[in-house]
């Protein structure tokens, strides 16, 4: 399995010189599995250099949606792979209030974009999973999902293939001053052991409580999740936009301080855009 980030940046893209280290573009990381199937954990913008690559195949693309916030599926429209004639593609649509599970599409309709989705190529099916049915297989590898603490809700997921664990959960907040959906306790259930956890750490304490009930987790709760779960590593994601290259060092360096004080192994960093992971 190799697993590669596109895009990292939560709320909306952030372009310009002080953002280059880490990338601007929207949520988007791609998976390899060995047997060559291609797995997207959602379609923000980072979506858009992935499809440069995957429009060089000619094989189905599974695309995993967190939820439907427009910085998850903006991307999608300038997706290469949609514009191919007869090429496969299944979207599965997370599990939120309301229930809108063709969004990424209806964004292509009426005054919303110039090319309809019904005038789109390639094969394109929305497969939603039942809500009562939190896992199942894809091509050699295991899904699992659970119901993150976000306006509106979605989907994190877990894959398990090729040896590997891989958890993403982005735009939670472990600790809402809402009722949750999901306690910090199954979260660790969830991503125990994963050779890789992807969690949003959009904020820092200096945040709160303004930014409190927006959706997002402070980067040090996403470092205790890690610890309690005992993941290897830890990407922090879902940059805030504001976020310049300069201070996710200074955040990535903060939170490797509270694993040395832990006296852990875990392996802490922030996500970039062309990180890649090979854990075949």
């Amino acid at each position: 399995m190799q697993l590669t980030f596109f895009g990292v940046r939560g709320s909306t893209p952030a372009p310009g010189r002080d953002f280059i280290e880490f990338g601007g573009n929207t949520a988007c990381v791609h998976v390899e599995l060995d047997n060559g199937t291609d797995i997207i954990l959602d379609s923000g913008t980072g979506i858009i250099p992935l499809g440069q690559k995957l429009i060089k195949k000619n094989t189905d693309i599974h695309l995993l949606l967190t939820h439907n916030h427009w910085d998850h599926i903006q991307g999608f429209p300038f997706f290469s792979p949609i514009y191919q004639a007869n090429r496969n593609i299944f979207i599965t649509p997370g599990l939120t209030k309301l229930a809108e599970h063709d969004a990424i599409l209806q964004q292509m309709s009426g005054s919303l974009f110039p090319v309809h989705h019904q005038s789109l190529s390639a094969n394109i099916q929305i497969n939603p999973v039942k809500e009562s049915q939190n896992s199942w297989t894809l091509h050699g590898a295991t899904i699992n999902r659970l119901t993150m603490n976000h306006p509106g809700n979605g989907s994190s997921y877990v894959i398990e293939a090729d040896g590997a664990k891989i958890a993403y959960i982005t735009d939670n907040e472990l600790y809402p001053p809402y009722k949750k959906e999901t306690d910090f306790l199954d979260f660790v259930d969830f991503a125990q052991g994963a050779d890789l956890l992807i969690h949003d750490a959009q904020y820092l304490f200096a945040d709160m409580p303004a930014k409190a009930g927006w959706g997002h987790s402070i980067a040090e709760e996403a470092v205790k999740l890690a610890l309690a779960c005992k993941a290897k590593n830890l990407a922090l994601y879902s940059h805030d936009p504001s976020r310049t290259d300069s201070s996710l060092r200074e955040l990535e360096s903060h939170c490797r301080d509270v694993v040395t004080v832990a006296e852990d192994g875990l392996q802490v960093f922030a996500a970039a855009e062309g990180m890649n992971f090979n854990f075949s």
